[in-house]
Protein backbone atom coordinates (compact mmCIF):
# COMPACT_ATOMS: atom_id res chain seq x y z
CA UNK A 1 0.00 0.00 0.00
CA UNK A 2 2.63 2.42 0.42
CA UNK A 3 4.23 2.35 -2.78
CA UNK A 4 0.26 2.93 -4.24
CA UNK A 5 -0.17 5.77 -1.57
CA UNK A 6 3.33 8.02 -1.24
CA UNK A 7 1.66 9.56 1.45
CA UNK A 8 2.46 6.74 3.34
CA UNK A 9 -0.93 6.16 4.73
CA UNK A 10 0.10 2.80 6.19
CA UNK A 11 -3.93 1.39 6.96
CA UNK A 12 -6.21 -0.86 7.29
CA UNK A 13 -10.18 -0.85 6.96
CA UNK A 14 -9.60 -1.90 11.15
CA UNK A 15 -9.16 1.14 13.13
CA UNK A 16 -8.25 0.44 16.75
CA UNK A 17 -7.50 3.46 19.64
CA UNK A 18 -4.33 1.50 20.51
CA UNK A 19 -3.29 2.10 16.44
CA UNK A 20 -3.25 5.93 16.62
CA UNK A 21 -2.57 6.50 20.33
CA UNK A 22 1.21 8.09 19.17
CA UNK A 23 -0.31 10.16 16.84
CA UNK A 24 -0.34 13.74 18.53
CA UNK A 25 -0.61 17.14 16.70
CA UNK A 26 1.28 20.42 17.76
CA UNK A 27 -1.85 22.41 19.40
CA UNK A 28 -2.15 25.64 19.83
CA UNK A 29 -4.62 27.26 22.86
CA UNK A 30 -7.66 28.14 21.94
CA UNK A 31 -7.47 26.63 18.50
CA UNK A 32 -11.01 26.59 17.44
CA UNK A 33 -11.19 29.96 15.40
CA UNK A 34 -14.97 29.52 14.88
CA UNK A 35 -17.36 31.27 18.07
CA UNK A 36 -18.70 28.52 20.21
CA UNK A 37 -20.69 30.23 23.35
CA UNK A 38 -19.04 27.55 26.12
CA UNK A 39 -15.68 29.26 24.84
CA UNK A 40 -16.76 33.10 24.90
CA UNK A 41 -18.54 32.14 28.03
CA UNK A 42 -15.34 31.58 30.06
CA UNK A 43 -12.55 32.84 27.63
CA UNK A 44 -11.22 36.08 29.35
CA UNK A 45 -8.22 37.12 27.43
CA UNK A 46 -9.95 37.33 23.66
CA UNK A 47 -6.69 37.89 22.13
CA UNK A 48 -5.32 34.42 23.08
CA UNK A 49 -7.44 32.89 20.30
CA UNK A 50 -4.95 31.00 18.13
CA UNK A 51 -5.51 31.93 14.56
CA UNK A 52 -4.10 29.17 12.31
CA UNK A 53 -1.26 30.88 10.10
CA UNK A 54 -1.77 30.44 6.02
CA UNK A 55 -0.14 27.61 4.64
CA UNK A 56 2.26 27.61 1.77
CA UNK A 57 0.15 25.59 -0.83
CA UNK A 58 1.63 22.40 -2.43
CA UNK A 59 0.67 21.09 -5.70
CA UNK A 60 -0.44 17.34 -6.09
CA UNK A 61 2.76 15.59 -6.83
CA UNK A 62 4.41 16.96 -4.14
CA UNK A 63 1.72 15.41 -1.90
CA UNK A 64 2.11 12.77 -3.61
CA UNK A 65 6.14 12.65 -2.75
CA UNK A 66 5.77 13.93 0.47
CA UNK A 67 7.18 11.24 3.41
CA UNK A 68 5.74 14.11 6.20
CA UNK A 69 3.36 11.99 7.23
CA UNK A 70 4.82 8.08 7.91
CA UNK A 71 1.95 6.60 10.24
CA UNK A 72 3.45 3.12 8.85
CA UNK A 73 5.94 3.73 11.73
CA UNK A 74 3.39 2.66 13.83
CA UNK A 75 1.70 -0.52 11.69
CA UNK A 76 2.36 -3.93 12.99
CA UNK A 77 4.39 -7.16 10.42
CA UNK A 78 1.12 -8.64 10.36
CA UNK A 79 -0.52 -5.66 9.55
CA UNK A 80 1.85 -5.08 6.30
CA UNK A 81 0.92 -8.83 5.24
CA UNK A 82 -2.95 -7.51 5.17
CA UNK A 83 -1.59 -4.68 3.09
CA UNK A 84 0.10 -6.26 0.72
CA UNK A 85 -2.58 -8.75 0.09
CA UNK A 86 -4.51 -6.28 -1.70
CA UNK A 87 -2.70 -2.92 -2.77
CA UNK A 88 -4.90 -2.08 -5.10
CA UNK A 89 -8.27 -2.09 -2.47
CA UNK A 90 -5.99 0.61 -0.78
CA UNK A 91 -5.43 2.77 -3.61
CA UNK A 92 -6.40 6.61 -2.52
CA UNK A 93 -8.48 8.10 -5.20
CA UNK A 94 -7.82 12.01 -6.53
CA UNK A 95 -10.45 12.74 -4.63
CA UNK A 96 -8.52 12.41 -1.58
CA UNK A 97 -5.57 13.73 -2.50
CA UNK A 98 -7.33 17.27 -3.89
CA UNK A 99 -9.22 17.41 -0.47
CA UNK A 100 -6.17 17.60 1.04
CA UNK A 101 -4.78 20.23 -1.23
CA UNK A 102 -7.61 21.93 -0.67
CA UNK A 103 -7.86 22.14 3.35
CA UNK A 104 -3.92 22.90 3.43
CA UNK A 105 -4.74 26.27 1.61
CA UNK A 106 -7.41 27.25 4.01
CA UNK A 107 -9.02 29.63 1.44
CA UNK A 108 -12.77 28.08 2.11
CA UNK A 109 -13.98 26.29 5.19
CA UNK A 110 -13.25 22.92 5.76
CA UNK A 111 -16.98 21.86 5.60
CA UNK A 112 -17.93 23.68 2.19
CA UNK A 113 -14.71 21.52 1.13
CA UNK A 114 -16.26 18.64 2.41
CA UNK A 115 -19.72 18.99 1.46
CA UNK A 116 -18.81 19.49 -2.15
CA UNK A 117 -16.15 16.50 -2.37
CA UNK A 118 -18.59 14.71 -0.39
CA UNK A 119 -19.41 11.82 -3.00
CA UNK A 120 -15.73 11.41 -4.12
CA UNK A 121 -14.69 10.16 -0.53
CA UNK A 122 -14.67 7.10 0.73
CA UNK A 123 -15.43 6.81 4.74
CA UNK A 124 -11.74 5.36 4.98
CA UNK A 125 -10.43 8.31 3.29
CA UNK A 126 -12.20 10.76 5.24
CA UNK A 127 -10.66 8.74 8.38
CA UNK A 128 -7.62 9.20 6.65
CA UNK A 129 -8.27 13.10 6.36
CA UNK A 130 -8.83 12.87 10.24
CA UNK A 131 -5.26 11.75 10.58
CA UNK A 132 -3.78 13.61 8.19
CA UNK A 133 -4.95 17.03 10.11
CA UNK A 134 -4.05 15.19 13.38
CA UNK A 135 -0.76 15.03 13.52
CA UNK A 136 2.43 16.79 14.62
CA UNK A 137 3.02 20.18 12.81
CA UNK A 138 -0.38 19.85 11.65
CA UNK A 139 -3.72 22.15 11.82
CA UNK A 140 -5.69 20.67 15.06
CA UNK A 141 -8.50 23.10 14.40
CA UNK A 142 -8.82 21.17 10.65
CA UNK A 143 -9.23 18.07 12.36
CA UNK A 144 -12.00 18.94 14.54
CA UNK A 145 -13.79 21.00 11.62
CA UNK A 146 -13.72 17.68 9.82
CA UNK A 147 -15.21 15.42 12.66
CA UNK A 148 -17.95 18.36 12.89
CA UNK A 149 -18.89 17.98 9.51
CA UNK A 150 -18.75 14.17 10.41
CA UNK A 151 -20.64 14.23 12.72
CA UNK A 152 -23.22 16.93 11.32
CA UNK A 153 -24.02 14.42 8.31
CA UNK A 154 -24.11 11.16 10.35
CA UNK A 155 -21.10 9.81 9.19
CA UNK A 156 -19.19 9.13 12.55
CA UNK A 157 -19.58 5.40 12.72
CA UNK A 158 -17.68 3.55 15.52
CA UNK A 159 -14.56 3.21 13.69
CA UNK A 160 -14.23 6.59 13.12
CA UNK A 161 -15.24 7.54 16.88
CA UNK A 162 -12.83 5.04 17.91
CA UNK A 163 -9.80 7.06 16.21
CA UNK A 164 -11.48 10.33 17.23
CA UNK A 165 -11.11 8.89 20.72
CA UNK A 166 -7.49 8.12 20.06
CA UNK A 167 -6.50 11.59 18.63
CA UNK A 168 -7.57 13.65 21.16
CA UNK A 169 -6.49 11.33 24.18
CA UNK A 170 -3.36 11.48 22.48
CA UNK A 171 -3.63 15.35 22.21
CA UNK A 172 -4.38 15.52 26.26
CA UNK A 173 -1.23 13.01 27.31
CA UNK A 174 1.05 15.17 24.73
CA UNK A 175 0.19 18.42 26.74
CA UNK A 176 -0.13 17.22 30.51
CA UNK A 177 3.63 15.82 29.45
CA UNK A 178 4.83 19.33 28.76
CA UNK A 179 6.23 20.22 32.27
CA UNK A 180 5.53 24.31 32.69
CA UNK A 181 1.63 24.03 30.90
CA UNK A 182 -1.35 25.66 31.26
CA UNK A 183 -4.13 23.52 33.29
CA UNK A 184 -6.49 26.78 31.54
CA UNK A 185 -5.35 25.00 28.18
CA UNK A 186 -6.80 21.45 28.88
CA UNK A 187 -10.17 22.93 29.48
CA UNK A 188 -9.94 24.97 26.17
CA UNK A 189 -9.35 21.67 24.55
CA UNK A 190 -12.26 19.93 26.47
CA UNK A 191 -14.68 22.38 25.84
CA UNK A 192 -13.66 22.65 21.94
CA UNK A 193 -14.08 18.84 22.12
CA UNK A 194 -17.96 19.41 23.33
CA UNK A 195 -18.81 21.76 20.85
CA UNK A 196 -17.81 20.35 18.33
CA UNK A 197 -19.64 17.42 19.32
CA UNK A 198 -17.41 14.69 20.36
CA UNK A 199 -18.87 12.54 23.04
CA UNK A 200 -16.88 9.53 23.22
CA UNK A 201 -19.30 7.43 25.73
CA UNK A 202 -17.11 8.05 28.83
CA UNK A 203 -15.82 10.75 30.56
CA UNK A 204 -12.88 12.90 29.16
CA UNK A 205 -12.94 15.12 32.65
CA UNK A 206 -11.90 11.94 34.24
CA UNK A 207 -9.44 10.78 31.68
CA UNK A 208 -7.73 13.75 32.08
CA UNK A 209 -7.99 13.28 35.92
CA UNK A 210 -6.54 9.84 35.57
CA UNK A 211 -3.58 10.83 33.78
CA UNK A 212 -2.46 13.58 35.97
CA UNK A 213 -2.53 11.24 38.68
CA UNK A 214 -0.62 8.31 36.81
CA UNK A 215 1.84 10.69 36.13
CA UNK A 216 2.44 12.33 39.96
CA UNK A 217 1.13 15.33 39.22
CA UNK A 218 -0.53 15.54 42.20
CA UNK A 219 -0.95 19.65 42.95
CA UNK A 220 -1.38 19.74 38.59
CA UNK A 221 -4.49 17.72 39.20
CA UNK A 222 -6.23 19.87 42.15
CA UNK A 223 -5.74 22.85 39.97
CA UNK A 224 -7.35 21.19 36.84
CA UNK A 225 -10.30 20.45 38.91
CA UNK A 226 -10.75 23.83 40.35
CA UNK A 227 -10.48 25.26 36.76
CA UNK A 228 -13.27 23.03 35.73
CA UNK A 229 -15.48 23.84 38.27
CA UNK A 230 -15.10 27.68 38.18
CA UNK A 231 -15.73 27.06 34.15
CA UNK A 232 -18.88 25.13 35.23
CA UNK A 233 -17.33 22.68 32.66
CA UNK A 234 -18.01 19.88 35.11
CA UNK A 235 -21.91 19.96 35.20
CA UNK A 236 -22.45 19.23 31.53
CA UNK A 237 -19.44 16.76 31.34
CA UNK A 238 -21.22 14.87 34.26
CA UNK A 239 -25.24 15.05 32.77
CA UNK A 240 -23.31 13.65 29.43
CA UNK A 241 -21.83 10.70 31.13
CA UNK A 242 -24.66 9.85 33.70
CA UNK A 243 -24.49 6.24 35.14
CA UNK A 244 -27.59 3.94 33.70
CA UNK A 245 -28.85 4.63 37.25
CA UNK A 246 -29.28 7.92 36.81
CA UNK A 247 -26.51 9.08 39.82
CA UNK A 248 -24.08 11.54 38.31
CA UNK A 249 -20.34 12.08 38.94
CA UNK A 250 -17.93 14.41 38.40
CA UNK A 251 -14.48 15.74 39.16
CA UNK A 252 -14.43 16.61 42.48
CA UNK A 253 -15.68 12.87 43.57
CA UNK A 254 -13.74 11.01 40.99
CA UNK A 255 -10.49 12.64 41.98
CA UNK A 256 -11.84 11.86 45.75
CA UNK A 257 -11.86 8.46 45.10
CA UNK A 258 -8.31 8.18 43.35
CA UNK A 259 -6.80 9.48 46.25
CA UNK A 260 -9.31 7.13 48.43
CA UNK A 261 -7.86 4.08 46.38
CA UNK A 262 -4.46 5.45 47.15
CA UNK A 263 -5.22 5.43 50.78
CA UNK A 264 -5.45 9.35 51.21
CA UNK A 265 -8.62 9.30 52.89
CA UNK A 266 -7.57 12.68 54.76
CA UNK A 267 -6.66 14.53 51.89
CA UNK A 268 -9.69 13.30 50.12
CA UNK A 269 -12.01 14.88 52.64
CA UNK A 270 -9.59 18.10 52.59
CA UNK A 271 -9.92 18.39 48.76
CA UNK A 272 -13.65 18.31 48.51
CA UNK A 273 -14.17 20.72 52.03
CA UNK A 274 -11.43 22.88 50.84
CA UNK A 275 -13.29 22.97 47.03
CA UNK A 276 -16.56 24.20 48.73
CA UNK A 277 -15.26 26.53 51.15
CA UNK A 278 -13.33 28.45 48.26
CA UNK A 279 -16.46 29.48 46.73
CA UNK A 280 -16.85 26.19 44.04
CA UNK A 281 -19.49 24.17 43.73
CA UNK A 282 -18.34 20.59 43.56
CA UNK A 283 -21.08 17.81 42.68
CA UNK A 284 -23.21 16.23 45.44
CA UNK A 285 -21.84 12.97 44.50
CA UNK A 286 -18.15 14.18 45.67
CA UNK A 287 -19.75 14.88 49.61
CA UNK A 288 -20.89 11.23 49.74
CA UNK A 289 -17.32 10.16 48.32
CA UNK A 290 -15.53 12.32 51.22
CA UNK A 291 -18.11 11.00 53.79
CA UNK A 292 -16.97 7.44 52.52
CA UNK A 293 -13.00 8.45 53.09
CA UNK A 294 -14.36 9.89 57.17
CA UNK A 295 -15.70 6.68 57.63
CA UNK A 296 -12.44 4.81 56.08
CA UNK A 297 -10.10 7.11 57.97
CA UNK A 298 -11.95 6.68 61.44
CA UNK A 299 -11.90 3.09 60.73
CA UNK A 300 -7.99 3.10 59.99
CA UNK A 301 -7.63 5.24 63.48
CA UNK A 302 -9.55 2.42 65.28
CA UNK A 303 -7.31 -0.42 64.23
CA UNK A 304 -4.46 1.50 65.40
CA UNK A 305 -5.60 2.19 68.19
CA UNK A 306 -6.27 -1.69 68.63
CA UNK A 307 -3.09 -2.62 68.04
CA UNK A 308 -1.40 -0.07 70.27
CA UNK A 309 -3.08 -1.22 72.80
CA UNK A 310 -2.36 -4.81 72.14
CA UNK A 311 1.33 -3.74 71.90
CA UNK A 312 1.05 -1.79 75.55
CA UNK A 313 -0.47 -4.94 76.93
CA UNK A 314 2.41 -7.25 76.11
CA UNK A 315 4.90 -4.60 77.38
CA UNK A 316 6.69 -3.49 73.71
CA UNK A 317 5.26 0.12 74.23
CA UNK A 318 4.32 2.53 76.69
CA UNK A 319 0.80 3.67 77.88
CA UNK A 320 -0.68 6.44 76.19
CA UNK A 321 -0.18 9.57 78.45
CA UNK A 322 -2.97 12.25 78.56
CA UNK A 323 -1.82 14.26 75.99
CA UNK A 324 -1.87 11.77 73.56
CA UNK A 325 -5.04 10.44 74.65
CA UNK A 326 -6.47 14.25 74.09
CA UNK A 327 -4.51 14.66 71.06
CA UNK A 328 -6.22 11.64 69.59
CA UNK A 329 -9.94 12.20 70.39
CA UNK A 330 -9.31 15.74 69.18
CA UNK A 331 -8.09 14.05 65.59
CA UNK A 332 -11.24 11.45 65.68
CA UNK A 333 -14.23 14.43 67.07
CA UNK A 334 -12.51 16.89 63.83
CA UNK A 335 -13.24 13.46 61.91
CA UNK A 336 -16.48 13.45 62.49
CA UNK A 337 -17.27 17.15 62.61
CA UNK A 338 -16.40 17.00 58.81
CA UNK A 339 -18.45 14.25 57.83
CA UNK A 340 -21.35 16.25 59.75
CA UNK A 341 -20.15 19.09 57.72
CA UNK A 342 -20.34 16.87 54.75
CA UNK A 343 -23.74 15.68 55.05
CA UNK A 344 -25.52 18.56 55.95
CA UNK A 345 -24.27 19.70 52.03
CA UNK A 346 -25.56 16.38 50.73
CA UNK A 347 -29.11 17.56 52.30
CA UNK A 348 -29.07 21.35 51.55
CA UNK A 349 -27.84 20.28 48.10
CA UNK A 350 -29.29 16.95 47.00
CA UNK A 351 -32.57 15.10 46.42
CA UNK A 352 -34.12 14.22 49.39
CA UNK A 353 -33.76 10.17 47.72
CA UNK A 354 -30.07 10.73 49.37
CA UNK A 355 -31.17 11.26 53.13
CA UNK A 356 -30.72 7.06 53.21
CA UNK A 357 -27.60 7.08 52.01
CA UNK A 358 -26.39 9.84 54.24
CA UNK A 359 -27.69 8.12 57.91
CA UNK A 360 -26.07 5.22 56.51
CA UNK A 361 -22.90 6.78 55.92
CA UNK A 362 -22.80 8.78 59.21
CA UNK A 363 -23.81 5.29 61.26
CA UNK A 364 -20.91 3.88 60.04
CA UNK A 365 -18.63 6.76 61.04
CA UNK A 366 -20.25 6.62 64.59
CA UNK A 367 -20.47 3.11 64.62
CA UNK A 368 -16.11 3.25 63.76
CA UNK A 369 -15.68 6.08 66.42
CA UNK A 370 -17.48 3.98 68.77
CA UNK A 371 -20.22 6.56 69.36
CA UNK A 372 -23.02 4.20 71.11
CA UNK A 373 -25.76 7.12 71.16
CA UNK A 374 -25.21 8.77 67.73
CA UNK A 375 -24.96 5.56 65.86
CA UNK A 376 -28.42 4.43 67.72
CA UNK A 377 -29.85 7.79 65.98
CA UNK A 378 -28.82 7.29 62.76
CA UNK A 379 -30.37 3.31 62.95
CA UNK A 380 -33.72 5.20 64.15
CA UNK A 381 -33.54 8.14 61.33
CA UNK A 382 -32.53 5.31 58.61
CA UNK A 383 -35.92 4.03 59.71
CA UNK A 384 -38.04 6.99 59.49
CA UNK A 385 -36.97 7.43 55.55
CA UNK A 386 -37.60 3.79 54.67
CA UNK A 387 -34.34 2.38 54.75
CA UNK A 388 -33.55 -0.18 57.34
CA UNK A 389 -30.62 -1.08 58.36
CA UNK A 390 -29.11 -4.61 58.83
CA UNK A 391 -29.62 -6.76 61.67
CA UNK A 392 -26.23 -6.64 62.14
CA UNK A 393 -25.73 -3.11 62.13
CA UNK A 394 -28.28 -2.91 65.24
CA UNK A 395 -26.43 -5.73 66.75
CA UNK A 396 -23.31 -3.63 66.76
CA UNK A 397 -24.84 -0.40 67.98
CA UNK A 398 -26.28 -2.38 70.70
CA UNK A 399 -22.78 -3.74 72.07
CA UNK A 400 -21.12 -0.27 71.49
CA UNK A 401 -23.94 0.82 73.92
CA UNK A 402 -23.99 -1.89 76.09
CA UNK A 403 -19.85 -1.77 76.64
CA UNK A 404 -21.05 2.15 77.40
CA UNK A 405 -23.76 1.57 79.81
CA UNK A 406 -26.45 3.10 77.97
CA UNK A 407 -29.26 1.28 79.70
CA UNK A 408 -31.73 3.67 78.03
CA UNK A 409 -30.35 3.11 74.45
CA UNK A 410 -29.53 -0.59 75.20
CA UNK A 411 -33.25 -1.22 76.53
CA UNK A 412 -34.54 0.50 73.29
CA UNK A 413 -32.26 -1.95 71.10
CA UNK A 414 -32.97 -5.06 73.12
CA UNK A 415 -36.88 -4.58 72.40
CA UNK A 416 -35.85 -6.08 68.68
CA UNK A 417 -34.73 -8.97 70.05
CA UNK A 418 -37.92 -9.99 71.72
CA UNK A 419 -39.98 -10.11 67.86
CA UNK A 420 -36.80 -12.12 66.31
CA UNK A 421 -36.47 -15.74 65.08
CA UNK A 422 -34.23 -17.55 67.65
CA UNK A 423 -31.61 -17.50 65.40
CA UNK A 424 -31.19 -13.81 65.05
CA UNK A 425 -32.20 -13.71 69.13
CA UNK A 426 -28.96 -15.72 69.88
CA UNK A 427 -27.14 -13.80 67.27
CA UNK A 428 -28.07 -10.12 69.10
CA UNK A 429 -27.94 -11.63 72.30
CA UNK A 430 -24.59 -12.73 71.95
CA UNK A 431 -23.39 -9.40 70.99
CA UNK A 432 -25.08 -7.42 74.02
CA UNK A 433 -23.36 -10.27 76.03
CA UNK A 434 -19.79 -9.35 74.13
CA UNK A 435 -20.61 -5.48 74.51
CA UNK A 436 -21.22 -5.99 78.17
CA UNK A 437 -17.41 -7.89 78.41
CA UNK A 438 -15.84 -5.96 76.81
CA UNK A 439 -17.23 -2.50 78.61
CA UNK A 440 -16.19 -4.59 82.26
CA UNK A 441 -19.81 -4.88 83.31
CA UNK A 442 -19.65 -8.42 84.35
CA UNK A 443 -22.74 -8.53 86.57
CA UNK A 444 -25.23 -7.66 83.38
CA UNK A 445 -22.91 -9.94 81.07
CA UNK A 446 -24.17 -12.69 83.32
CA UNK A 447 -27.48 -11.88 83.40
CA UNK A 448 -27.35 -12.28 79.72
CA UNK A 449 -25.64 -15.60 79.85
CA UNK A 450 -28.34 -16.66 82.12
CA UNK A 451 -31.10 -15.56 79.95
CA UNK A 452 -29.56 -17.11 76.67
CA UNK A 453 -29.44 -20.62 78.79
CA UNK A 454 -33.06 -20.18 79.84
CA UNK A 455 -33.80 -19.52 76.08
CA UNK A 456 -32.26 -22.52 75.45
CA UNK A 457 -28.99 -21.14 73.45
CA UNK A 458 -25.56 -22.44 74.34
CA UNK A 459 -23.33 -19.60 74.29
CA UNK A 460 -19.80 -20.36 73.24
CA UNK A 461 -17.02 -21.19 74.89
CA UNK A 462 -14.89 -18.28 74.71
CA UNK A 463 -17.70 -15.72 76.03
CA UNK A 464 -18.96 -18.01 78.69
CA UNK A 465 -14.80 -18.07 80.26
CA UNK A 466 -14.94 -14.44 79.69
CA UNK A 467 -17.77 -13.63 81.75
CA UNK A 468 -16.98 -16.66 84.98
CA UNK A 469 -13.02 -15.44 84.86
CA UNK A 470 -14.37 -11.49 85.12
CA UNK A 471 -17.14 -12.34 87.96
CA UNK A 472 -13.61 -14.29 89.70
CA UNK A 473 -11.70 -10.95 89.58
CA UNK A 474 -14.68 -9.13 91.08
CA UNK A 475 -14.92 -11.51 94.24
CA UNK A 476 -11.44 -10.08 95.33
CA UNK A 477 -12.20 -6.82 94.67
CA UNK A 478 -15.99 -7.25 96.55
CA UNK A 479 -16.40 -10.37 98.14
CA UNK A 480 -19.73 -10.83 96.53
CA UNK A 481 -19.87 -14.54 95.09
CA UNK A 482 -23.93 -14.68 94.71
CA UNK A 483 -23.62 -13.85 91.24
CA UNK A 484 -20.74 -16.22 90.33
CA UNK A 485 -22.35 -19.09 92.31
CA UNK A 486 -25.62 -18.41 90.20
CA UNK A 487 -24.32 -18.61 86.96
CA UNK A 488 -22.16 -21.32 87.62
CA UNK A 489 -25.46 -23.50 88.91
CA UNK A 490 -26.74 -22.85 85.48
CA UNK A 491 -24.09 -23.67 83.59
CA UNK A 492 -24.47 -26.59 85.29
CA UNK A 493 -27.66 -27.48 84.74
CA UNK A 494 -26.96 -26.87 81.07
CA UNK A 495 -24.26 -29.66 81.06
CA UNK A 496 -21.96 -26.64 80.01
CA UNK A 497 -19.28 -27.20 83.06
CA UNK A 498 -18.78 -30.30 85.26
CA UNK A 499 -18.56 -30.66 89.27
CA UNK A 500 -16.79 -27.62 90.49
CA UNK A 501 -15.41 -26.46 94.11
CA UNK A 502 -15.79 -23.32 95.11
CA UNK A 503 -13.19 -21.93 97.39
CA UNK A 504 -13.84 -18.85 99.75
CA UNK A 505 -12.05 -17.55 102.70
CA UNK A 506 -13.63 -15.71 105.29
CA UNK A 507 -10.80 -13.30 106.91
CA UNK A 508 -12.43 -12.32 109.73
CA UNK A 509 -12.94 -15.55 111.20
CA UNK A 510 -9.66 -16.88 108.85
CA UNK A 511 -11.57 -19.45 107.56
CA UNK A 512 -11.98 -21.79 104.52
CA UNK A 513 -15.05 -22.87 103.11
CA UNK A 514 -15.38 -25.77 100.49
CA UNK A 515 -18.68 -25.83 98.12
CA UNK A 516 -18.86 -28.54 95.21
CA UNK A 517 -21.00 -27.37 92.66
Amino acid sequence: MASAFALNFSFRSSISPHRYQYFVPQFHRGFWARNCWKIMNHQQNPSSYFVVPKRVSKNRELIRSSNSVELDHYVTSDEEEEEDKSEEEDEMSEGFLEAIEELERMTREPSDILEEMNERLSAKELQLVLVYFAQEGRDSWCALEVFEWLKKENKVDKETMELMVAIMCGWVKKMIEKEHHEVGDVVDLLVDMDCVGFKPGFSMVEKVISLYWEMGMKEKVVLFVKEVLRRGFADADAHAHARDDGHKGGPTGYLAWKMMVDGNYRDAVKLVINLRESGLKPEVYSYLIAMTAVVKELNELAKALRKLKSFARAGLVAELDEENVRLIEKYQSDLLADGVRLSNWVVQEGSSSLSGVVHERLLAMYICAGRGLEAERQLWEMKLVGKEADGDLYDIVLAICASQKEVSATSRLVTRIEVANSLRKKKSLSWLLRGYVKGGHYDDAAETLIKMLDLGFHPEYLDRAAVLQGLRKGIHRSGNVETYLKLCKHLSDASLIGPALIYLYMKKYKLWIVKML
